[in-house]
């Protein structure tokens, strides 16, 4: 019996779609990744071994997960569309090391899952082919949830991954690149070109590994109260610290006098935009607004 072709190959991949009368849905952002070559390099740049269990979001019709699954220790696939599920039992039936849950990512008790399919001694990473419309909400969930995983790598808009890369005094920085940063080392592995893809997105993509920092000078006080307060000094970015401030905690005379004292404090000119600030400036900001002045 002649051996079927890999799951991500543009035959097969055509050929699924058009047995199972698949097509793309927009409204949850599926492309299908037909570059053998790309899916390799998504397995090397995680660095995956048999001493890694993989969470994968979106496993689509297996292209990925397979390449995963020939390479860790386990796979463990979170795909919201239930109409391929029979898809990727087919798909995936000679991995005996993959699990597919029918579940929305953002709604599930990750640590509850992880203890019960995995070995506890295994490293545990996330690699997955995210859509786009839902990008910052699960980086978001993953970096700031309870879960530590070893490495996170995944592709996403060339626009977004370039945000959450961004290095002060440029356009792209904003809040999100503040609250990546200041949790992970990232890097830019490698940009995939939309002719990788069918259907063909507009927008080329990149692939982002974040790994947890170990060498922060400061870490804030409340990281929920944190993320917070960077998104708020980023509320208008074409206004000044200054003003931003005012709409974070107030403009009566008495905040506004307590907002001068901090920002004294720690040195920073009340006129500075909030892009010309780095990660370490917006903790040391953020802690003494806590411990100054108890604002936040």
């Amino acid at each position: 019996m002649t051996e079927n072709p890999q799951i991500a190959s543009p035959i097969r991949t055509q050929a699924i779609l058009n047995r199972y009368h698949l097509s793309a849905k927009k409204s949850l952002g599926q492309n299908f990744l037909t570059d053998l070559g790309v899916l390799d390099n998504i397995v090397e740049a995680a660095e995956i071994t048999k001493d890694d269990n993989v969470i994968e979001i979106g496993p689509g019709i297996g292209g990925l997960t397979e390449q995963l699954a020939k390479a860790a220790n386990k796979v463990l696939g979170f795909e919201i569309d239930a109409n391929l599920l029979p898809v990727l039992d087919e798909t995936l039936a000679p991995y005996d090391n993959v699990e597919i849950i029918n579940q929305d990512i953002l709604k599930a008790n990750l640590p509850d899952i992880i203890s019960q399919s995995f070995d506890s001694d295994k490293k545990l990473k996330v690699v997955a082919n995210l859509p786009y419309y839902i990008t910052t909400p699960i980086v978001m969930d993953l970096i700031t949830g309870q879960t530590h995983f070893d490495a996170i790598v995944v592709m996403m808009q060339k626009e977004v991954a370039e945000r959450i890369n961004a290095k002060p005094s440029t356009k792209p920085y904003g809040s999100l690149s503040v609250i990546v940063q200041e949790l992970n080392n990232v890097d830019i592995s490698f940009i995939v070109p939309k002719t990788a893809f069918i259907p063909q997105p507009k927008v080329d993509s990149a692939i982002v590994k974040l790994t947890q920092r170990t060498d922060k000078p400061v870490e804030p006080f409340d990281q929920k109260a944190f993320i917070s307060f960077v998104r708020g000094c980023f509320m208008h970015q074409r206004k000044t610290l200054w003003n931003n401030l005012q709409g974070v905690f107030g403009k009566t005379p008495e905040i506004k006098a307590e907002i001068k004292d901090v920002l004294a404090a720690v040195k920073i000119d009340a006129g500075v935009r909030p892009e010309n600030l780095t990660v370490e400036q917006f903790v040391d900001l953020a802690n003494a607004f806590h411990t100054l002045k108890n604002l936040i």
